[in-house]
């Protein structure tokens, strides 16, 4: 099942340019300086993963790329023109669902489109993309009834129904079991696929981030800048055992201070 758009995958996703971005914070009188100019460009429909240590600032590149904050210094563009505030072609997606506990699945969804007024106009996407999420099913449930795995995809349909064209996933998968989360992963390379977004996924999983995206940047501690870049040119769907990925996987985690195999 896929979304019924009549405009190409290309059109419906942006590119993202950062340009020597750092930024820092103020805590309790002094400056944390958090990203140390970093430069990254995503070709649209482009899948990338960012990895990197806790806490380095993978987290806040994709807040910047939502518009959320803007940069001490340097600048982050879509398709030519600077972000300084959130837009719904730019959405993010957090580790925790953060659904409206009060709210049925199909009302959770639908806030994106109430929100800009256009759920009277566009209602019949709600359907669309929870047939799309697989939780056709479960519209009128509400989200203590549901399982880690379906609360994320409700979440995912809560993004899509507003046609993204820059996916920002912040460690999705994070809390899920290790079989919930191999499911959502395939579920996330297929709605890429069909949807032809831009993805942007921030992931501590090194394996998981060598199944989904084009290209691996590592990301150095805090300040962050970038270390390394790797890319990924298996198709999909892809093998864990693929001598490639063996091999990548290991290169990724040395890059990453880890020099045994784990």
């Amino acid at each position: 099942m896929s979304l019924a758009i009549a405009e190409s995958p290309v059109s419906r996703s942006i590119a993202l340019d950062v340009e020597a971005v750092s930024h820092r914070y103020e805590l309790d009188g002094k400056e944390l300086q958090v990203l140390d100019g970093v430069s990254l460009s995503i070709a649209p429909g482009e899948f990338v993963a960012l990895l990197g240590p806790s806490g380095c600032g993978k987290s806040t590149l994709l807040r910047l790329a939502a518009g959320l904050e803007t940069p001490t210094a340097g600048s982050v563009r879509e398709d030519g023109r600077p972000i300084t505030a959130p837009d719904p072609d730019r959405i993010l997606v957090f580790q925790d669902a953060t659904l409206f506990p009060w709210r049925t699945v199909r009302a959770n969804v639908a806030t994106g489109l109430e929100a800009r007024g256009l759920l009277r106009a566009q209602a019949h996407r709600i359907d669309e993309v929870l047939r799309l999420v697989k939780l056709e099913g479960f519209a009128e449930f509400f989200p203590h009834q549901l399982s880690g795995g379906m609360a994320q995809r409700a979440a995912l349909a809560r993004a899509l129904v507003n046609d993204p064209k820059l996916l920002l996933l912040d460690e999705p998968f994070g809390k899920l079991d290790s079989l919930t989360r191999l499911r959502m992963q395939n579920e996330l390379l297929d709605l890429w696929k069909s949807a032809g977004f831009t993805a942007l996924l921030v992931t501590h999983d090194v394996e998981e981030a060598l199944l989904l995206a084009d290209r691996v940047i590592v990301l150095s501690d805090r300040p962050a800048s970038i270390v390394a870049e790797v890319r990924v040119d298996q198709p999909h769907p892809r093998r864990r055992d693929d001598a490639t990925l063996v091999a990548l996987r290991r290169s990724l985690l040395e890059k990453l201070g880890i020099s045994h195999d784990v």
